[in-house]
């Protein structure tokens, strides 16, 4: 009825959803943006204190002498997910009922009354009505559906509603009263009037998102503080830190490849795929050197750029692919200059130092006037960029927001350069083999 209405008036700021169902009709919609789940409920079976009836299972409720109150699925959320959980037990039940009203709250007054034996309730229900029992059975028990505060596309005062969703989620503020009431709590953001959300990002990254940064700091109405630097950095700064509930430990951390989230898959247990970019050789306009192949980058005289091995995922991807091709002695004798990520070596090619770098694609696809890129023929010239969101931040639902507002905007990434990758499963960070030629020293 609410997605109905929704629908109809186009106007509002939040929607509060009883369930994941009422969430996913509004987003097919196109309703609602950000989501947040505030509290945990699941069917059960409600009855008066004592349980006078003895009632203990579905079957239970289809006895004669049992009188049974219902929701319709039509309008109400709980008889909707326990029509799905059921089956054909459910259209038993519906045959049965005495009564069927529009929403939870009557049924369950009803029952508080005593004019009915038993109904379908959300767990959470139960408790807030005078001298009702829950009775939980294994054919609901298992079907936990999330009630979320849902941002509406119509919105005028996103950060707004956004501050008071967080509020409402979080486990200090509103979510002390979900509790007081008998619901569940969703792990909600620790409470601030403005977070300060810690992303750490390999340099190659900063391409595509700084924009999308502030556009997602803008509509939450937070501060997104970010490092780029290289993930070599990046690791060694997390592992230096106390532990994970340092102050200043990453809620998300955005690597240049996956090679580099196993250091740090404690903290990260899951990597969501986003994008991939070749690994590559540029050159000056025209390739004066004749530069194409790892083996050109041997040739005596020529001055090099390469990012370093122990600082960054291209310097330690590059090493790898070198010393698997036998390659790295010769060509290390032309290095010049090492950094720790790419756009380095793109500004001194451009101010004419170096006559050739180990650079991403994205690194040099802006430079064209100017510059050559040349594909590396090797199996591990690519790089795979996933994104993660520490376990235990005290802002991950934040970080998880952030991550959809990325996904949400592949358009941005490919016009940077880069492959999208989005749309694949996560990887279990602890399950990422790294190949053993990189591990080799």
């Amino acid at each position: 009825a609410l997605i109905s209405n929704l629908r109809v008036a186009k106007r509002g700021d939040l929607f509060i959803a009883a369930d994941d169902g009422s969430v996913a009709d509004a987003r097919k919609f196109e309703l609602v943006r950000e989501v947040l789940p505030l509290v945990r409920q699941h069917p059960v079976i409600a009855v008066r204190a004592g349980n006078p009836k003895n009632i203990h299972s579905l079957t239970d409720l289809l006895r004669d002498d049992v009188k049974l109150a219902l929701t319709n699925p039509d309008a109400a959320s709980i008889s909707r997910v326990s029509k799905a959980a059921l089956g054909e037990t459910w259209s038993k039940l519906a045959a049965r009922a005495t009564v069927m009203k529009p929403a939870v709250t009557e049924v369950a007054a009803d029952l508080s009354l005593g004019t009915v034996d038993a109904a379908i309730l959300w767990d959470a229900t139960v408790p807030q009505f005078k001298g009702l029992l829950a009775v939980e059975v294994p054919e609901l028990k298992d079907r936990v559906e999330n009630a979320s505060a849902a941002v509406l596309a119509v919105c005028s005062q996103p950060a707004a509603a956004l501050k008071f969703a967080r509020y409402l989620a979080a486990p200090e503020k509103g979510g002390a009263v979900f509790q007081s009431h008998g619901f569940q709590l969703a792990d909600g953001d620790k409470w601030a009037e403005k977070p300060e959300l810690i992303l750490y990002s390999g340099g190659v990254n900063r391409l595509a998102i700084e924009k999308l940064l502030k556009q997602f700091a803008d509509r939450e109405g937070v501060n997104v503080t970010t490092v780029f630097n290289g993930c070599g950095v990046l690791c060694a700064t997390m592992k230096t830190m106390d532990s994970a509930t340092s102050p200043r430990f990453p809620d998300a951390y955005y690597a240049c490849d996956l090679c580099f989230v196993p250091p740090v898959a404690a903290q990260f247990p899951e990597a969501f795929l986003l994008t991939e970019t070749e690994i590559g050789i540029v050159v000056r306009k025209g390739n004066p050197k004749n530069v194409k192949t790892l083996a050109d980058l041997a040739q005596p005289g020529l001055k090099l750029g390469l990012c370093n091995a122990e600082q960054s995922t291209l310097g330690f991807m590059t090493r790898g692919m070198l010393k698997q091709t036998g390659l790295l002695d010769s060509v290390r004798k032309n290095v010049v200059v090492e950094v720790p990520t790419a756009d380095f070596l793109i500004n001194q090619m451009r101010a004419g130092g170096l006559e050739a770098a180990v650079v991403y694609r994205v690194n040099a696809a802006p430079q064209t006037e100017h510059l050559e890129f040349f594909p590396i023929k090797h199996e591990g010239a690519r790089a795979i960029q996933p994104f993660a969101v520490r376990e235990r931040s005290p802002n991950r639902q934040l970080a998880r927001r952030l991550l959809d507002t990325l996904k949400a905007n592949r358009g941005e990434f490919e016009a940077a350069g880069f492959q999208w990758r989005g749309n694949e499963p996560s990887l279990k960070s602890k399950d990422i083999k790294v190949p053993e030629y990189l591990l080799e020293k």
